[in-house]
């Protein structure tokens, strides 16, 4: 069993209903979010300068051409007809001239689209591998997070950064990028030959364009922190519905539909609230600009006019201006949806780099995997001796779980943790795991402790067989073999036939080629023996059975039993059982309550004792023979 696995499956329930949600990390500004997505993204930098180049000399074709579109106007207006002393005089028109102008021109403008197309092109290639580098990331940080993280976070959280932030960055930044590099080019470019044109008129355009700078950095101020909130609101979404749909039946069983869905409307109308607002303000900028570009139209318009006629500009000033003034005005409204676009990026990026900045488990690449191996190197069985020595531990400072644990294990022993719940059973399999790090104290399999070791090399010693089953999309073979290598079709029959499920798999379709998915149906019995039968193939020297049978009946309970008396044959087990009639053989049963070992002993030494463990029995016996 992998160790991603074995983290997922032994992941203590939270209690509640996932408030914390996406709400770990400390809100960012804008700045800091994007400067983690460049150091991210740090190995693309070339590439996006190349991209940038190519659109930045696209939009110099651009900004160069009403320059040449005024030249073929002053040269078609020498050539119309003027009146001297009240009479017409003919001039001719240069077509040369002209034709050879607006070959430029469309040399210019194809340019134009050929160059800011690659750029396109290359900046959505280096977007889209930024997203899947993210999804990379996330993944492979899952796996070096404690559990801790995961007792704090639901599930849904972390898929939505997965999906809907990542989706957001990929989508919006190869949008925003490309555009605004274009567009400073534009602006800056234009203003320079708008001012070589005519200082006057640039003066009149930059005038107008200044009110709306002005207001669009106001209206981005205040809409930032609403992008920030819809992210959240969004990951608080998916979660609930993760989290209710995963115990659909729970709900529905305790009637608590009104509560799912009281719960879902507050989230649903957080999420509306916040993408209402962070999408009405930044659509403002939009008609602001347009509003702005239009009242610079009428003022070049007029201004010019007036100069023209007191012969200071020639009319294809006039012309080249009407172009520049779009060309000058169009890129605020690009600043203003490309901003848009950055700061969903920002908000998203917030969220992504929280989760993937969130303090991970220790290195351990300088240690040596100790387990399995000699001194030389050489392969040498695991024993499977067990020793705990005054374990203490605490998932909150100052609230203790475990208190004092000692105890020892020989190999191939059977050992018992009974008691009552919360008595910290699981706990104690979740640290021999190494899940968690212990406050203080040590576990050692064969005079090892488990923290000199890497933990894979811990996890490799252990199969484990939990409460909660888990069966993934695959074949019925992958499922039981998993991550197991070199494992034989007759192994996995073998396994099968152990626990009973041989018969069941003959009938399906495909047999154990049939993959199972939601429309295969398994029962939770099915599904622990599927698990079951996987702990047989992985054959690691220590097995964990926490509650292995209580999703089955007693005649199946029978079979698994015997399967797994022969399985533990040199093997040491640690089990966790309710059923007290199934630890009866135990080598060794530990007695719980508190985080505190309170009797140790056999079956019949603690029977004898009468305390704790004889009165659990002797209730249970009482209730079995009051059934019967």
């Amino acid at each position: 069993m992998s160790t991603a696995q074995r983290s997922m499956a032994a992941r203590p329930s939270r209690g509640g209903h996932g408030q914390m949600r996406g709400r770990m990390e400390k809100p960012e500004s804008f700045g800091q979010a994007m400067k983690q997505l460049g150091r991210f993204s740090k190995r693309y930098i070339p590439a996006v300068i190349v991209a940038f180049a190519f659109g930045a000399v696209g939009a110099a074709c651009q900004i160069v051409g009403p320059d040449w579109l005024k030249r073929v106007t002053d040269a078609i207006a020498k050539g119309m007809p003027a009146i001297v002393h009240g009479r017409p005089v003919m001039a001719s028109i240069d077509l040369g001239y002209v034709e050879r102008v607006c070959f430029v021109l469309v040399g210019l403008y194809v340019g134009y689209a050929l160059l800011t197309y690659v750029q396109s092109w290359i900046m959505a290639t280096l977007t889209q591998r930024t997203a899947q580098g993210l999804r990379e990331a996330i993944s492979k940080k899952i796996n070096r997070l404690p559990l801790r993280y995961f007792d704090r976070v639901s599930y849904g959280d972390v898929l939505s950064r997965i999906t809907n932030d990542v989706d957001a960055i990929g989508q919006t930044l190869g949008q925003s990028l490309g555009s605004l590099v274009i567009s400073i080019t534009t602006f800056v470019g234009s203003l320079i030959m708008m001012f070589a044109n005519d200082v006057i008129m640039t003066v009149v355009a930059i005038g107008s364009a200044v009110v709306g700078g002005i207001l669009m950095m106001a209206i981005m101020g205040v809409s930032q922190k609403y992008f920030v909130r819809q992210q959240i609101a969004l990951g608080d979404v998916n979660g609930h519905v993760e989290e209710k749909y995963s115990g659909h039946v729970i709900v529905k069983a305790y009637s608590g539909e009104r509560d799912s869905i009281e719960q879902f409307e507050r989230y649903n109308q957080d999420l509306y609230e916040s993408g209402w607002k962070s999408q009405f303000l930044s659509s403002l900028m939009m008609p602001l600009m347009n509003f702005v570009g239009n009242f610079g139209y009428v003022a070049v318009c007029v201004v010019g006019a007036s100069l023209a006629m007191n012969g200071k500009i020639s009319f294809g000033v006039i012309v080249a201006f009407m172009m520049y003034i779009r060309l000058f005005t169009q890129p605020l409204s690009q600043f203003a949806q490309a901003f848009q676009n950055l700061q969903r990026t920002a908000a998203a990026s917030e969220r992504v780099f929280g989760f993937l900045d969130a303090p991970e488990m220790a290195d351990e690449s300088d240690k040596r995997a100790l387990l399995g191996r000699s001194a030389d190197g050489s392969p040498k069985p695991v024993r499977g001796q067990l020793d705990f020595e005054h374990v203490n531990f605490s998932y909150k400072p100052d609230h203790p779980i475990i208190k004092d644990f000692t105890a020892q294990a020989q190999p191939g022993q059977k050992v018992a943790l009974v008691g009552p719940t919360g008595a910290g059973k699981t706990t104690m399999v979740n640290l021999l795991m190494r899940f968690y790090e212990l406050d203080s104290g040590d576990i050692r399999i064969d005079g090892v402790s488990t923290e000199d070791v890497p933990r894979w090399n811990v996890h490799d010693q252990f199969s484990m067989v939990l409460q909660d089953t888990w069966v993934f999309r695959g074949t019925v073979k992958e499922n039981v073999i998993y991550s197991k290598q070199g494992v034989t079709d007759e192994q996995v029959v073998s396994a099968c036939q152990a626990v009973g499920l041989d018969r069941f798999i003959r009938t399906l379709p495909q047999g154990y080629d049939t993959v199972l998915t939601d429309d295969t149906s398994l029962s939770q019995g099915q599904r622990q023996l599927l698990t079951i039968a996987r702990a047989m193939v992985q054959d690691a020297p220590i097995l964990i059975l926490d509650e292995a049978t209580s999703s089955v009946d007693t005649r199946t309970e029978e079979l698994i039993q015997k399967a797994m008396d022969a399985l533990t044959v040199g093997r040491t087990s640690v089990v966790i059982a309710h059923r007290l009639s199934t630890i009866r053989d135990a080598d060794l049963i530990l007695v719980m309550d508190h985080g505190r070992i309170i009797e140790r002993g056999t079956h019949e030494q603690l029977l004898k004792q009468g305390g704790f463990y004889a009165d659990l029995y002797n209730s249970q016996f009482a209730s079995t023979e009051l059934l019967a």
